[in-house]
């Protein structure tokens, strides 16, 4: 009988310690799911393709704005411009910036955000240079020649789903007619 206490007791024990366990939440598993997106910057003059550039980068997508990430891609050349009359240079930083994030928006849709830049150099005029301050009274001001930069930039907002591709803007420069297109594909990552 006494045994029958003790086995009883110990049991008991046991119960009391582990409820508290078996009480507990189960640990949340991760909710982000990985993206893999493509944005390609396409130029066309007339029905000629001058340029194809792809970026391909993976992504978070989370289930609200707090907690989804900016990914961001950054490429490009730093350009000297002349800047003044006292012969100083300043550098321009030319290429292309992504950033994006994801939200995973239910039934295997995805709303991407992305927001996009891209500059060029494309040629170059004379500059008539002025007289440099400190230069000797002989020195006599020549031509130089200036980078011609271009800029494109836009947001966007897309609802997408897995292994679609969407064709998302189409903008024609104003000043040589060349038209950039660009297009996003995305991925979910498995």
């Amino acid at each position: 009988m006494r045994k029958a206490r003790i086995v009883l007791a110990v049991v008991g024990a046991l119960a009391l310690m582990c409820s508290p366990l078996l009480g507990q939440d189960k640990p949340k598993q991760d909710n982000k799911v990985t993206l893999k997106l493509q944005v390609t910057f396409a130029e066309h003059e007339g029905e000629k393709k001058l340029a194809s550039l792809p970026y391909t980068f993976f992504l978070q997508a989370a289930e609200a704005i707090p907690g989804a990430p900016w990914t961001k891609v950054r490429t490009g050349s730093r350009v000297p411009v002349f800047t003044g009359k006292d012969g100083s240079l300043q550098y321009i930083d030319v290429g292309t910036n992504i950033d994006a994030r994801g939200l995973a928006s239910g039934e295997g849709r995805y709303d991407i955000s992305l927001l996009l830049e891209r500059s060029w150099v494309e040629g170059d005029v004379l500059v008539a240079g002025a007289k440099l301050g400190g230069s000797t009274p002989e020195a006599v001001p020549g031509q130089f020649k200036e980078p011609i930069i271009r800029q494109f930039k836009t947001e966007l907002n897309l609802a997408m789903h897995d292994g679609q591709t969407v064709q998302t803007t189409q903008a024609a420069d104003p000043l040589s007619g060349r038209v950039l297109t660009i297009t996003v594909t995305m991925n979910v990552v498995k």
